[in-house]
């Protein structure tokens, strides 16, 4: 007997692709905090809101075409 995965079952490219960004998001926010409280340079805390910053406006642009 084999197990037959149906379309409800199997992950989408776009759930996969949004669940990486937040994650993303997540990790480059803790590090961010990390370099405050650690006295990083600047270039560390500009490089994860840059990372921040760049995986939020996919997330929105994502969510906004998904409303169409």
């Amino acid at each position: 007997m084999v197990n037959a995965t149906t379309d409800a079952d199997s992950l989408t490219r776009g759930e996969v692709a949004r669940t990486l960004l937040w994650s993303v998001v997540v990790i480059s926010a803790v590090s961010n905090m990390a370099a405050s409280l650690g006295g990083a340079d600047t270039w560390v805390h500009f490089l994860c809101g840059i990372v921040t910053v760049l995986c939020g406006g996919a997330l929105a642009v994502r969510s906004l075409r998904g409303r169409r």
